[in-house]
């Protein structure tokens, strides 16, 4: 046995009633974990055998509206997931095992999974340096939530786009990054029966382009797309489906979103003051229109076709005005209207909360982004770092951004391998296909004042599985920006719903 020394960190951070009925209780687990494959030897898996002895036991005091609870657990750090990495500071993960809370001692043998990547910007993440969980990433209290509510905690890493070899070689543009994760899946799965908890019950969860990647995670599920370059990783011979997806602010379906931003942002400033040149947001938000008309989305709560004429009466009905009202509504009387004072365009009568499209992207105020968004014509943009390859660190990966280059390229089309990275990196491709691995429980959350991207995009993607018949629970938090996470006790909790965890526990 590799026990070591017990350590002590100290974390404080809120936890609604929501997930008070998780914690503790939600951890002392006898139900079978799901068909999914047999346990295999340490000879089986070789060098991916998880060591169950190697851990460090931590304790760590999580301060929540309900008083402090003291978690101990086990901590394994920097597993190596792939037979034959690149890089093994980003191919590698942690884990967290609870054993103990408040002095009760916990079975996390068949609790969810909760992995939850730190990635931002599609760039490198490690988690080498970690000293326990939750120690990095804009979701860390999510992993401190779902440790105390005694679920497992993977936190992998990955390679990121910024990433070159020796020879000026870029190694972790698309789709390493999707890959990977792909391949902390698949180990996890691969030694079921001894890695702590239910490996058919793992739940992803991300922000930003870790939100886009925990998205395409659940979306892509088991996909062929990806089998050779898993084999070329030594991947464990396992699946790599999610049973359920936590996506906060996703930046993704990156080929669309520079019109999908205009139709949403067209008219707002930058924060210089400036506009975007009205020509190009103009022609983008055209593409756009297209786009939309191609998905034959239907909105959620029986709103009917999506399309470019009425997506801001959908998000207006759907999402924002909700998002006002529950927000006004937690507000004290003297507090509401001193903020509807502030506030005049928002109409609050009989305890809800009208304005029109207009009003709303005026009272965001400026747009993060120039145009084109995402694909600009000057390659200056993380995404087109993203689709770099070999010795080219920055490429166009739309027509429309290669056709204005305005860098001297002399050959001003999308390379020829574009196209299929877009669909290993995109989950609408998987979503639209119905790909039948694909999780069935979709978390997406994101502030109404982001825009790093369009708010249709996480809509469509709620809207797109919700057409599959998946369970789609998606909100937008009202004054919020890019990362925002106001409800992380909602989220443990959902987890316990959604994989069965509280009526197995008996917490309900």
């Amino acid at each position: 046995m590799k026990h070591r020394a017990i350590k002590r960190r100290n974390i404080v951070i809120g936890i609604g009633t929501a997930a008070g009925a998780a914690v503790v209780g939600g951890a002392a687990v006898g139900a079978q974990a799901a068909p999914g494959g047999a346990s295999r030897s340490a000879k089986d898996l070789g060098s991916l055998a998880f060591d169950p002895g190697a851990y460090t036991e931590l304790t760590t005091t999580v301060t929540t509206q309900n008083g402090e609870m003291e978690v101990k657990y086990r901590f394994w750090k920097a597993l190596t997931y792939v037979a034959d990495p690149v890089d093994v500071k980003y191919q590698s993960l942690n884990v967290s095992v609870p054993v103990e809370i408040d002095g009760t001692a916990v079975d996390a043998s068949d609790a969810p999974i909760l992995l939850a990547n730190s990635i931002g910007g599609y760039m490198p993440s490690s988690v080498a340096d970690a000293d326990g969980v939750g120690a990095g990433g804009a979701l860390s209290s999510n992993q401190l939530l779902a440790v105390a509510a005694g679920y497992v905690v993977v936190e992998p890493g990955a390679r990121g786009r910024t990433l070159t070899n020796a020879q000026g070689e870029y190694y972790g543009t698309a789709p390493a990054v999707i890959v990977d994760l792909k391949a902390a899946v698949r180990y996890v799965r691969a030694n079921k029966g001894r890695i702590p908890g239910d490996t058919e019950r793992i739940v992803s969860a991300g922000t930003s382009a870790g939100g886009a990647l925990s998205a395409l995670l659940g979306a892509s599920g088991d996909s062929r797309l990806y089998d050779s370059y898993l084999r070329e990783l030594g991947a464990a011979d396992a699946s790599d489906a999610v049973f359920a997806v936590g996506a906060w602010c996703p930046i993704t379906d990156l080929e669309h979103a520079d019109g999908a931003y205009e139709w949403n942002w067209g008219t707002s400033p930058l924060k210089s003051g400036e506009q975007a040149d009205r020509t190009v947001s103009e022609e983008l938000s055209s593409q756009f229109a297209g786009y939309q008309a191609r998905l034959k989305l239907r909105g959620l709560g029986g709103f009917g076709p999506l399309n470019a004429r009425n997506y801001d009466d959908y998000l207006l009905k759907q999402y924002m005005r909700p998002s006002a009202t529950t927000y006004l509504k937690g507000l004290s009387a003297a507090d509401r209207e001193a903020y509807l004072a502030d506030n005049p365009f928002i109409t609050w009568r009989d305890g809800r909360a009208t304005f029109t499209w207009e009003d709303f992207v005026t009272h965001v105020g400026t747009r993060k982004k120039d145009a084109p968004a995402f694909d600009p014509f000057d390659l200056s943009s993380g995404e087109n770092n993203e689709f770099g390859a070999g010795m080219t660190g920055s490429r166009h990966f739309t027509v429309y951004g290669a056709r204005n280059d305005s860098t001297g390229l002399e050959n001003r089309r999308v390379a020829g391998d574009i196209p299929a990275l877009l669909d290993l990196m995109n989950p609408m491709y998987h979503l639209g296909k119905g790909n039948p691995g694909r999780s069935r429980y979709w978390w997406i959350r994101l502030g109404t004042d982001d825009t790093d991207t369009s708010h249709v995009i996480s809509a469509n993607l709620a809207a797109s599985a919700s057409g599959l018949g998946d369970d789609v629970d998606h909100l937008y938090y009202w004054d919020q920006g890019h990362g925002a996470n106001t409800d992380p006790a909602d989220f443990i909790a959902w987890i316990a719903r959604v994989t069965g965890h509280a009526k197995r526990s008996g917490r309900h």
